[in-house]
C-alpha cells in the first residue's frame, strides 16, 4: 500500500483531513532499490508519478483479497482526485439538535463491503447526489 496523504489530492465525499484515505493500492513490488527503497508497478493513471518510493511511504497490505478495490473501478476526476460514490441508502434517522431536526441517512459506499457505511446529512446527499432520492 502506498501513502497518498502528501499528494493532498485524494478526497472522500468532499471531506479532507482525518477522513481522507491514507493509503492507496495494493501495488506489485518490482524490485528493491538499495536498502530503503522499492520500485512499484503503477497503473497508467499514475504515469506522472515516479515509481520508486522510500519505505516510509509504503505499508504491507494485510487486507483480504475480496476487500481490495481494483484501480480500474476508482473514479479520478480532472484534478487527479479520487472521488467515492454512494451506492445506496440503508437507513434514515432523525437527530434532534437544540431547536431543529436533522435527517441523517446511513450510506453504503461503492466498492466497500460490510461495516464501511457512514451516517451523512440527507440534505447534503440530496444536493450532491439527487439520483439516490428519485
Amino acid at each position: 500500500m502506498l501513502k497518498v496523504s502528501p499528494w493532498k489530492g485524494v478526497i472522500r465525499f468532499g471531506k479532507c483531513g482525518k477522513l481522507s484515505p491514507r493509503f492507496f493500492g495494493p501495488f506489485k513490488v518490482l524490485a528493491r532499490v538499495g536498502q530503503q527503497a522499492y520500485k512499484l508497478e503503477l497503473p497508467l493513471e499514475m504515469a506522472g508519478i515516479h515509481n520508486t518510493f522510500h519505505v516510509c511511504y509504503l505499508r504491507k497490505c494485510l487486507a483480504e483479497e475480496e476487500s481490495v478495490i481494483p484501480l480500474s473501478e476508482i473514479h479520478v476526476d480532472e484534478g487527479n482526485r479520487c472521488v467515492e460514490e454512494p451506492e445506496a441508502i440503508l437507513e434514515r434517522n432523525t437527530k434532534v439538535l437544540r431547536h431543529k431536526e436533522v435527517v441523517m441517512v446511513k450510506v453504503q459506499w461503492k466498492h466497500h463491503r460490510g461495516s464501511n457505511v457512514t451516517w451523512e446529512a440527507e440534505e447534503d446527499l440530496k444536493r450532491r447526489y439527487p439520483r439516490l432520492f428519485k
